[in-house]
Formats: C-alpha cells, structure tokens, sequence
C-alpha cells in the first residue's frame, strides 16, 4: 500500500501512479524502485534465493529481520541500540561458531533449530 509506495519511489512517481492507474512494465518497476530485479525464470530464481538464505545462520537472518523491520520507523539510537542488543546474542553463539567452522572447512553449516 501507500506506506510501502511512498518507501520505494519518489514522492511524484508514486501520485503519478496512483492517480492515472497506469500500468508499467517490469522494467520501469525496476528504474522507478518498485522491483529488486528482472527475471526471465522467477521461481527458478527465488528458489536460488531461498536456498541460499537456507544456508545462513538461521538466529541471524531472524535478527537482521527484525532490524530491518525497525529501521525505517525506530530512531538511530534505538536502531543502533537494537543492533547492539542483535549482535550480543548472535557473536559466540552455536551457530555463529558452525557457520564459521563450516565456512573455513568448505562445508555446508548444519545449524541447530531455531525456536
């Protein structure tokens, strides 16, 4: 919706749109901020995507969510408190150490569950 819009476009791109309801192509989503990037096999491609999101720190892709998720609305100070607070939890922790083992034994990480 609007809140989105207004985040992703100029202020004059996004009344243009909602006023005319114009339709535009993927390529224009690309110039004006709308789409991330073009695909000519966009299942094949998010696949790839979540696979290698899979393959991360699962506690540390959650913390880097929620921070994004704050970013945009919380003040830098609570931002920046709230990535300290991130960080605390996730260095030395089991599966930060398995993803730096498996990365230095060029393996793939076998991360213990998340809650």
């Amino acid at each position: 919706g609007m809140v989105l819009m207004r985040e992703l476009a100029r202020t004059d791109v996004v009344r243009e749109l909602t006023y005319t309801g114009r339709i535009f192509s993927g390529e224009e989503a690309l110039r004006i901020g709308f789409a991330t990037r073009l695909s000519a096999d966009p299942l094949a491609d998010a696949l790839t995507m979540a696979h290698e999101i899979a393959g991360k720190n699962p506690h540390a892709i959650r913390a880097g969510k929620r921070l994004l998720n704050g970013a945009l609305s919380d003040s830098a100070a609570d931002v920046l408190m709230a990535e300290s607070v991130e960080q605390k939890a996730i260095i030395g922790s089991p599966n930060q150490t398995e993803a730096v083992h498996a990365t230095m034994e060029k393996r793939a990480p076998k991360f213990a569950s998340v809650d």
